[in-house]
């Protein structure tokens, strides 16, 4: 497997292989040798029961927690494992109060990493493996803070003819890679879920309680407790990834967004038209019907000559207009490693400003491009809130496009069904 950059790992445990099994909980075994550039202690090598085995490196940052680096993925149909990610972690989350009293930067002003990040215990990672590793502190001692586990996604796939009467379906899994941060009242699990497909999402979960400081504005909150004299604040959290991709350890990939619009009426339906338009400049840019965009390898293709690619997918995701810097969905700036986080960068090495806004506005060329997604979840409080809150979810998907020429789970069954 090529590697475009190397980065040191922090220290964790050892690795494991999940065993291929869909009865209780799977159980693991020793590994085998670690990606290039990443100890054994900071590797994570996991096989799903379908075949796919994912490979990465990760370690703990102290602002922005869990960094996994130099994912690469291969199944037992494409055993050649193809590297999809050089890096993904948060690049900040902002969390301004309706009532207009206060506003963090979490990760800038406080931290994933560090005394923020908490050791797992309890059910925290229930039938997984808990791994061990520095939070991210100068000299800190090493914690278990990061699960590891394989979890059931659901029917993988379905085709009615199968024999002896029987469908032809599958149960899918995917690998689950969190840890928990503690900031104030909140506490925030990051969250990769690596699908046996090929698709990775990248989630943030919120829990821990409710902030204690109410307000008496019904139109800036909702009432928690007894009778209607406290008001919750609503607030929102606008959460940022910094996803650097190196499909097929190439690098250089090319940006493109499609765009389909209604183009006239036809015989039996309307008539829709599907563009392509390169975006080989640096650009924030805002989601819109029928609009997505990929990012594809120049040079990494697969057996059929395709381009291997990742596709952005958004869910849910509400913007927060109060900032020009909270208002993209995502930003493609060219790689610079000063270039940290999406907003309140510090870093006395980038001179071109803070937020992602600064770093796109001088239009360099994209050749190894950075994408920034932002997803925004305006929480208004509820009683079922408090307490424990229950997690809510904010996040994306990065799904593979032509990265196989057929599905990596296809049975034998099908294996001539190409076209």
């Amino acid at each position: 497997m090529t590697i475009k950059k190397m980065t040191g790992m922090a220290a964790a445990a050892a690795a494991v292989v999940l065993g291929a099994t869909t009865a209780g909980p799977v159980q693991p075994v020793r590994a085998a040798a670690p990606p290039a550039g990443c100890s054994p202690e900071s590797t994570v090598k996991e096989t799903l029961p379908n075949g796919t085995t994912w490979q990465m490196c990760w370690r703990m940052d102290r602002e922005s927690g869990l960094v996994l680096e130099q994912l690469a993925v291969s199944s037992t149909r494409y055993p050649e494992p193809v590297q999809v990610l050089d890096s993904i972690t948060l690049a900040q989350l902002n969390v301004p109060y309706d009532n207009g009293a206060t506003e963090y930067n979490d990760i800038t002003q406080f931290g994933f990493g560090g005394g923020y990040l908490q050791t797992l215990g309890g059910e925290d990672c229930k039938d997984g493996s808990v791994r061990a590793g520095s939070d991210g502190s100068p000299d800190a001692a090493h914690r278990e803070v990061l699960c590891v586990k394989a979890e059931a996604s659901g029917l993988a796939y379905r085709l009615a003819d199968g024999s002896n009467g029987q469908p032809l379906a599958k149960q899918g899994h995917d690998l689950v890679l969190s840890s928990v941060s503690k900031v104030g009242w909140y506490e925030y699990v990051s969250e990769y879920r690596l699908h046996d497909d090929g698709q990775i999402s990248a989630r943030l979960g919120a829990t821990g309680d409710l902030s204690p400081f109410n307000n008496t504005d019904p139109d800036k909150g909702w009432p928690i407790g007894s009778g209607n004299t406290g008001y919750n604040s609503n607030h929102y959290h606008s959460a940022f990834w910094r996803v650097d991709t190196n499909i097929g350890g190439q690098g250089g990939e090319k940006v493109e967004q499609y765009d389909t619009k209604l183009n006239g009426q036809g015989s039996g339906s309307a008539l829709l038209k599907t563009t392509r338009k390169a975006i080989s400049k640096e650009a924030s840019l805002t989601t819109a019907n029928r609009r997505w965009w990929r990012v594809m390898s120049e040079s990494s293709k697969n057996k059929d000559g395709h381009n291997r690619s990742l596709e952005l997918d958004l869910g849910v995701n509400d913007v927060y207009e109060a900032h020009p810097e909270t208002t993209p969905d995502v930003t493609f700036t060219e790689n610079k490693a000063c270039e940290r986080f999406a907003t309140d960068n510090l870093d006395p090495q980038c001179t071109g400003g803070k937020t992602i806004l600064d770093y796109a506005r001088n239009k360099e060329t994209l050749t190894d491009p950075v994408m920034w997604v932002r997803v925004g979840f305006h929480h208004v409080p509820r009683d079922e809130d408090q307490s424990p809150m229950p997690v809510h979810w904010q996040g994306f998907d990065l799904i593979p496009r032509d990265f196989t020429e057929n599905n990596r789970l296809t049975p034998p069954e099908r294996d001539g069904v190409n076209g």
